[in-house]
């Protein structure tokens, strides 16, 4: 039994999880109510579902990024490729004379999308082919992705009136929000992917030794490029999600920061930055973890401001577990006589 107890307490999700649970309580004892949901004109509404919701931008981000890091990279122009998705797609419609048709919402993010792949070939581009480190080639697409952005725009605050473009954030299906259920799906589609195809076992295999896995036979420059196409596909959706939850596109201030709560989120959940074996389940608890600390500082009479302050200690918290020092010390040691036990006579 004490065994089985400490192979849970060491998964590698326990942590995580256990950190989500503890915040969640935090908020019941201020909101009684927290966890109350409620329908509404067969939709649900509540605490837990606006944490879900507002967490889905992140979500899908983080998802791209667990499998960029897997392969030692790190992608920072997500939060650009964002910007330049909702700005795409604003644009295009309120420049057209019917922008209120549900075609011309399907063009435009059909078209925003398309833009986001393109940003995440370039990357792979550099990354893969040109053999420039991730953090400098994407770098670059973060300083000037948000100046296209701004030209994509005129620098002006870019509002739109389409309510299929709308929905996209705000929505409900089967009494869930859209933004969830898009989240869920993508999550679901990778999950199968990567888990129930040899996917995953190619970009681990990338990330542990590229070289080992070159004269092995994996086409590690492919593999290298397809995962950063990826996470601008999923950036691109989750531009979209973010301009149509206020149906503008604001070049300086949509997704800001979000590439850095998107490798939070990863880190959070058990991926290690060195690459290799990641964990989607733990990418999804990790974006839960952030967005339910968010609600809670101004839950509990906290200046928002202060939020960065917050996440910057979660990630010295993270950085002190996955040391192996700092594991090493936490570590139970097994008492002598069980050791005297098992050795051999």
């Amino acid at each position: 039994m004490r065994d089985l107890g400490l192979r849970f307490v060491r998964h590698n999700l326990f942590w995580p999880t256990l950190a989500l649970v503890l915040l969640l309580l935090l908020n019941l004892t201020k909101t009684p109510d927290f966890f109350s949901l409620r329908l509404q004109d067969g939709h649900l509404y509540g605490s837990l579902i606006d944490i879900l919701r507002n967490s889905a931008p992140t979500l899908l981000i983080a998802l791209g990024m667990t499998l960029v890091i897997a392969t030692r990279g790190i992608d920072l122009s997500v939060g650009a490729v964002a910007a330049i998705s909702g700005a795409v797609a604003c644009t295009y419609m309120a420049g057209s004379p019917d922008e209120s048709t549900a075609g011309r919402a399907i063009v435009a993010m059909t078209m925003a999308v398309a833009v986001a792949v393109l940003l995440g070939v370039w990357n792979g581009f550099l990354v893969s082919v040109l053999g420039i480190q991730p953090i400098i080639a994407t770098l670059v697409l973060m300083t000037a992705g948000r100046g296209l952005a701004m030209l994509i725009t005129d620098g002006q605050i870019t509002t739109v009136n389409n309510s299929l473009f709308g929905k996209v954030s705000t929505g409900f299906v089967l009494g869930l929000p859209i933004a969830i259920l898009i989240a869920l799906a993508v999550f679901a589609i990778t999950a199968v992917l990567t888990r129930r195809t040899a996917l995953g076992m190619l970009i681990e295999a990338v990330g542990i030794n590229p070289e080992a896995s070159r004269l092995a036979g994996v086409r590690a420059r492919t593999i290298t490029w397809t995962v950063y196409v990826f996470v601008a596909f999923c950036a691109g959706i989750a531009g979209l999600m973010i301009a149509s939850n206020t149906s503008a596109a604001d070049a300086n201030a949509a997704g800001l920061f979000i590439e850095l709560d998107a490798i939070l989120a990863v880190v959070i959940g058990g991926t290690s930055l060195a690459g290799g074996r990641f964990s989607l389940t733990g990418t999804l608890i990790g974006a839960m973890f952030i967005q339910t600390l968010a609600t809670t500082i101004p839950t509990m009479g906290i200046p928002a401001e202060t939020n960065y302050l917050f996440k910057a200690v979660v990630v010295i918290v993270v950085c002190l577990l996955q040391s192996p020092k700092a594991r090493a010390a936490l570590s139970v040691r097994r008492p002598s006589s069980l050791l005297a036990k098992g050795t051999p006579a």
